[in-house]
């Protein structure tokens, strides 16, 4: 499909927000260290008030990030083949996970196993019992019965799974199917609320009774496919219609506004409903839940088109350095902070240190060891380096204007 100029032009509140989400989400695994919920090691000093903020943004953030990918899509699809799209997604997603397992992954893995008494300390001889790929006792590490872990980077196989599945249901989108499509573009006010709440509903009533835990292994994970697949659904939908854009964007004040009342809502149910709640009560819990998460991502989808919605200096930067900032912050996250942790700091030198090592370490392994090399570009999932094109004699002889137009359009990723 050939792009035209009113749909082929950059999008860079879509740029900014996926910045911005990745941000967030680096900042929450950070929180995972403190908060009182278990996660794969953790601080001697938790903050119980970090509970409140995580759980706000628990409940829409993947939504989000898949959504984001949906929308990402939408724009590959217009300038892509299917095959060729396929082969793309498979390079820049799967080349990242395997190394990301073989690499990245085993130091979480390791020290998760040592603070669980799974291991004894010495990392060479558990990478060596690790790639044996052999189940581990209980509970030593997220992912122990495979013997080997992909953690948060389960992002990857989901996200490439529901791309190749999605790809033959797009051409029936853009096809026969696509009064679909402007049939959602034109939902407004009301109806953009409510729409989208009936297949996470309908997700809720039927799948989640007998797959009640999202386990991120990819196979038999029905609810966690339900949900996500949803939003990542929606947001190719979305695309770039500027009629909706600009309803988001309207709807934006009033959007907030019901996110605040259904999260206090979202609290309180969860604060006074018995533990064995009636089919009623359950149907309410369910419905307060989907919305606050619907309506939270209407928020802020509003908020980014009305105010990213241009080329910021830095987004093009921050862009490309999304996926391996991505890639690398959590293992950071985990090694400086079980370390640290072991210092006795105190409460507020540790977690200060955890966060400045992990922004530090992602800023200084994405620009001075990862992006200015071709072999360890694709492995982070970053575009290959652009080849200078070899320059005829004569045009060199002419004055060789052609020739450096050619590298210098080459050189932007």
């Amino acid at each position: 499909m050939t792009p035209t100029p009113a749909t082929s032009a950059r999008r860079h509140d879509i740029d900014a927000l996926r910045v911005c989400v990745f941000g967030l989400l680096i900042l929450f695994h950070v929180g995972m260290f403190y908060s009182p919920w278990d996660w794969h090691v953790k601080s001697d000093y938790i903050a119980g008030w970090l509970e409140l903020p995580m759980t706000l943004s628990h409940q829409w953030r993947m939504q989000l990030v898949f959504l984001v990918s949906g929308l990402a899509l939408n724009f590959l699809r217009r300038r892509t083949g299917d095959g060729q799209l396929a082969r793309q997604r498979l390079a820049r997603l799967g080349i990242p996970l395997l190394f990301g397992m073989a690499v990245i992954i085993p130091p979480q893995a390791y020290l998760e196993a040592l603070r669980n008494g799974a291991t004894e300390p010495g990392y060479l001889a558990f990478l060596w019992r690790y790639f044996t790929f052999q189940p581990w006792p209980e509970g030593a590490f997220a992912g122990w019965q495979l013997g080997i872990t992909w953690n948060h980077l389960w992002y990857l196989p989901y996200l490439l799974a529901y791309t190749l599945v999605a790809i033959p249901l797009m051409r029936f989108v853009d096809g026969p199917g696509a009064g679909l499509r402007r049939r959602f573009q034109a939902l407004r006010g009301s109806w953009l609320v409510a729409l989208p709440l009936v297949p996470l509903m309908a997700s809720g009533l039927f799948i989640y009774p007998h797959f009640p835990y999202m386990n991120y292994s990819l196979v038999g994970d029905w609810y966690a496919h339900s949900q996500y697949f949803t939003f990542f659904f929606i947001g190719y939908l979305i695309g770039t219609d500027a009629g909706l854009w600009g309803e988001l964007a309207r709807l934006r004040r009033r959007a907030l506004a019901l996110a605040l009342a259904s999260f206090a809502t979202f609290l309180l149910l969860a604060r006074i409903l018995p533990d064995d709640p009636t089919g009623t009560q359950q149907f309410a819990m369910l419905l307060v839940t989907y919305l606050n998460r619907w309506i939270w991502i209407v928020t802020v989808l509003g908020f980014a088109h009305q105010y990213l919605n241009r080329p910021f200096p830095w987004l093009s930067y921050a862009n490309e350095a999304v996926y391996p900032w991505y890639v690398l912050h959590q293992t950071i996250t985990v090694v400086t902070g079980y370390w640290l942790s072991q210092q006795a700091l105190g409460p507020v030198a540790e977690p200060t240190l955890v966060i400045v090592a992990t922004i530090g370490g992602c800023a200084v392994l994405h620009e001075f060891v990862i992006r200015r090399n071709r072999v360890l570009r694709p492995l982070f999932g970053m575009k290959a380096l652009p080849t200078r094109p070899a320059c005829d004699p004569a045009t060199i002889a002419g004055g060789g204007t052609p020739c450096l137009q050619a590298i210098s359009a080459g050189s932007s990723d």
